[in-house]
């Protein structure tokens, strides 16, 4: 194929791949958080999780991480700093031991330049497990 007729194609490709994503709205931060815990309910408030059982994590931005440990994820709504929360930060802890706790600071830096972002000061963990039928 010429390169006269390759680039309007690549072009209508591109025009079709990105006009339903653009036509989906984004969901909240809240609405994410809540699409997230469907089928769950909140246990009661801990100050610490093992770090053992976490598999990984996931940032709502500006509003919470959610820590992935199996059946519970524990979701930490930070008394400060949350509004740095997003998708481009990785988040950086020096828990004491295994645990992370609420006492953690958490500094946030960013992932394509390497920059410190600031720090986000952790709370409670709720718990979420799933609901038995």
């Amino acid at each position: 194929m010429t390169r006269k007729l390759l680039l309007p194609l690549l072009i209508g490709a591109v025009a079709l791949a990105a006009g339903p994503a653009q036509a989906r709205e984004r969901l909240s931060p809240e609405a994410q958080l809540a699409r997230m815990l469907e089928g769950r309910v909140a246990g009661e408030p801990v100050d610490c999780i093992n770090l053992r059982n976490v598999r990984g994590s996931s940032v709502i931005r500006d509003t919470a991480i959610v820590y992935d440990a199996g059946s519970v994820l524990y979701v930490n709504r930070p008394r400060a700093g949350a509004e740095q929360l997003d998708d481009w930060s990785a988040q950086v802890s020096r828990p004491f031991g295994n645990r992370l706790c609420s006492i953690d600071p958490v500094q946030l830096i960013d992932l394509t330049s390497g920059v410190f972002r600031g720090t986000v000061f952790l709370d409670e963990f709720v718990p979420y497990r799933r609901v038995r039928d």
